[in-house]
């Protein structure tokens, strides 16, 4: 039997006999890989349904689970490289191209995968303050990261190609003057990447808070590395260039937390008695849900000839809440001075009987 297949093996060319082993290993060894990669991740799927108190860890192996596949079925690839050495020549052709792109790309889905988990939690989070600190830090550490793991992912690459290598190499003797070149013409993208990062350290704005920014208010939608995009209430996007934020100041309404302090400002008649107006205005205040309880406060802060200021001052928990409240006290303050007070409200008034009794008297 085994003289048969001795003599059946010496009738193939000796180049058909390696091509057909090495093609047999290779799709055993991925089938090997696939086998393992389907059992694993099954396996870590139900682990990951199993905690039902948080979709992290779903999404962490989902992301994972496409690489990982390549990645199994190139370790199976590997090992029955090792029994076969046409496969193996290949195998260490291709190696120095294969290997870069499979870690860059687990890298890559492991980094996106995470920071999207981060996300998600911190939708749930009950202190609104540091679920915004998390996400700004994510959003654009993570980009950092991504941008970092494909160049690194292309440069190794791209070393095993030879002629790039030897390019490189000829070019090194030049890379001072190059380097300075780069660094005068990358000064605006190298300014821009300093200042995400220092967005991402110091956190001056994180998604989500309110700020006031050239004469803009709006909340802060997306923090990249070169811009920030701030949606206004009248759902405009306002564009502002990151290092804005690092190099003028601005108003931050919700850099602690979203509890304010706001006023409505009241202009009446000079002869108006304050004491009942201080009276509907605490009233009023007790009625309304939006109200938190911290200040509750009427202050004269202007007095002219023909008019008085009062600053009615409020606060509540967030500032749409703060938002509402003003315009509930502001439209009831009004409706109840032209009801109650209404000599209280400032008219132009034209003395005209005055300047009839003058006219007559001369």
């Amino acid at each position: 039997m085994n003289e048969t297949i001795a003599n059946l093996r010496d009738g193939f060319q000796p180049w058909a006999w390696n091509w057909g082993t090495a093609l047999l290993a290779a799709v055993l060894g991925v089938a090997l890989g696939l086998l393992v990669h389907r059992l694993l991740f099954g396996l870590l799927r139900k682990v990951a349904t199993s905690t039902n108190d948080t979709l992290s860890d779903d999404i962490i192996v989902e992301a994972l689970a496409r690489p990982g596949r390549w990645a199994l079925a190139t370790l199976g690839l590997v090992i029955a490289a090792r029994q076969t050495p046409l496969l193996h020549a290949v195998w260490e052709a291709l190696s120095g191209l294969v290997m870069p792109l499979l870690l860059g790309w687990i890298a890559f889905s492991l980094v996106r995968g995470s920071a999207e988990a981060v996300m998600l939690s911190t939708e749930t989070a009950n202190d609104i303050a540091a679920a915004r600190s998390r996400r700004t830090r994510v959003s654009i550490l993570s980009r950092t990261a991504l941008v970092v793991i494909v160049v690194i992912t292309n440069g190794l690459m791209l070393l095993d190609v030879p002629g790039v290598r030897d390019i490189g190499t000829t070019l090194l003797a030049s890379a001072g003057l190059a380097a300075l070149a780069v660094g005068a013409a990358a000064q605006p993208a190298l300014k821009s990447l300093i200042a995400g990062l220092q967005m991402a350290i110091t956190e001056p704005v994180r998604i989500g808070d309110l700020v006031v920014i050239d004469g803009h208010t709006g909340r802060v939608e997306e923090i990249r590395m070169s811009f920030v995009t701030v949606r206004t209430w009248d759902e405009r996007v306002v564009v502002v260039p990151t290092a804005r934020f690092l190099d003028q100041s601005f108003e931050n309404w919700s850099r602690r937390s979203e509890r304010l302090t706001g006023p409505v400002y009241l202009h009446l008649d000079p002869a108006t008695e304050v004491e009942p107006i201080r009276t509907e205005f605490l009233r009023f205040l007790e009625t309304q849900k939006e109200w938190d309880h911290r200040t509750a406060e009427m202050v004269m802060t202007e007095a002219h000839p023909e008019s008085i200021e009062l600053r009615l001052g409020m606060s509540a928990a967030t500032i749409a809440d703060l938002f509402e409240l003003r315009c509930a006290v502001r439209e009831h303050m009004i409706a109840w001075l032209r009801r109650e007070m209404p000599d209280a409200l400032i008219r132009h008034r034209l003395g005209v009987e005055d300047a009839n009794a003058r006219t007559k008297k001369r």
